[in-house]
């Protein structure tokens, strides 16, 4: 993959009306969905980007969901019409597109309005790849081994801490917004125990001492599948706990989640601690020691790392790439 696949980036001015929505953000990513601008600053000053587009596998639409939605001229109200005009223009202006009727190009959205922004362009959903962080396959539009899900991860400076397992005394951990009937089920079950700790508002203490306090750390379902939760409990050596049914987890096609988390149907919400205590403590070493490994996987730097989230996503490409390619021979 890294010496052969190139990705063509539709070029834009830096003087264009909307240079902020089309080229990569100058200052450093942050906040939930900066997993969206760090993967377009990293993919811009690789050696995968080529200014030949015949050489081209993927070819990348650089619109922003994230920084549509900031821009006054647009809003989330105007996100659809603009992507409408753009695919227009990029349909129109280009050959690529109409090639493939755009099955060779994707596009990154970490938001979830990003599902919503595609809706009067069906043919960029049914046919480009979609990398998005709320990636759920219950939901129609997102179709997975086509799409891909990429990571919500929040940006953290420096390594990720260590603690010593002795010290992780809380079984489980959950703080966060009561947004879903999920999380409400999650409170009403174990809101008032002494061994599962659960949250439905701010924490007075830091939010990383509970999360170095425990042993499993919850992934409850909010708004969407997605929340930053999973890259907050591997990036504190926390084994996840999956409460989110129908979600295509991050890099599933190369990992497998069930080395280092626990997934569990939410209908079982009420049988957590049981699930949890039937895990014997040798099985949770072995679980909590592949986060450790994989959480590197997680993560985002200013300069692409080999096997950071960056490169993860690319490999992701990389493969539907593969899928691209032989479903255009199958029609030759």
């Amino acid at each position: 993959m890294n010496r052969s696949f190139k990705i063509y980036v539709y070029p834009h001015r830096q003087n264009d009306p909307f240079a902020n929505v089309l080229l990569p953000v100058n200052y450093e990513p942050g906040g939930n969905y900066a997993s969206e601008s760090y993967f377009k600053k990293a993919l811009a000053k690789s050696h995968f980007v080529t200014r030949n587009p015949s050489e081209a596998d993927l070819f990348f639409l650089p619109f922003s969901i994230a920084s549509l939605r900031h821009d006054k001229r647009v809003g989330v109200g105007g996100i659809q019409d603009f992507i409408k005009d753009y695919i227009f223009n990029i349909s129109h202006n280009y050959p690529y597109w109409n090639r493939t009727n755009g099955a060779d190009h994707f596009y990154v959205a970490c938001h979830s309005i990003g599902k919503l922004a595609l809706d009067k362009v069906a043919e960029v959903k049914i046919n480009a790849i979609q990398v998005v962080c709320s990636s759920t396959y219950f939901v129609p539009g997102y179709v997975a081994h086509k799409d891909a899900s990429m990571p919500q991860i929040w940006p953290r400076k420096g390594d990720p801490p260590k603690q010593e397992i002795s010290k992780r005394k809380k079984l489980a951990f959950y703080a966060g917004a009561m947004n879903s009937p999920v999380r409400e089920s999650l409170v009403q079950a174990w809101g008032n125990d002494s061994e599962i700790s659960v949250h439905h508002c701010r924490l007075k203490t830091p939010y990383s001492e509970a999360l170095l306090a425990s042993k499993y750390c919850i992934h409850a379902k909010g708004f969407e599948v997605n929340t930053a939760r999973i890259g907050d409990a591997l990036y504190y050596g926390c084994v996840p706990v999956i409460l989110a049914d129908h979600y295509d987890l991050p890099f599933a096609d190369i990992l497998n989640w069930r080395s280092f988390s626990v997934v569990v149907a939410t209908v079982d919400i009420p049988m957590l601690k049981k699930i949890l205590k039937e895990i014997d403590f040798d099985e949770y070493l072995r679980r909590q020691n592949n986060v450790l490994k994989v959480r590197s996987h997680f993560q985002w730097h200013h300069f692409p790392v080999d096997f950071d989230a960056f490169y993860m996503v690319m490999y992701e490409l990389w493969l539907r790439r593969n899928s691209v390619r032989g479903s255009l021979s199958a029609l030759l």
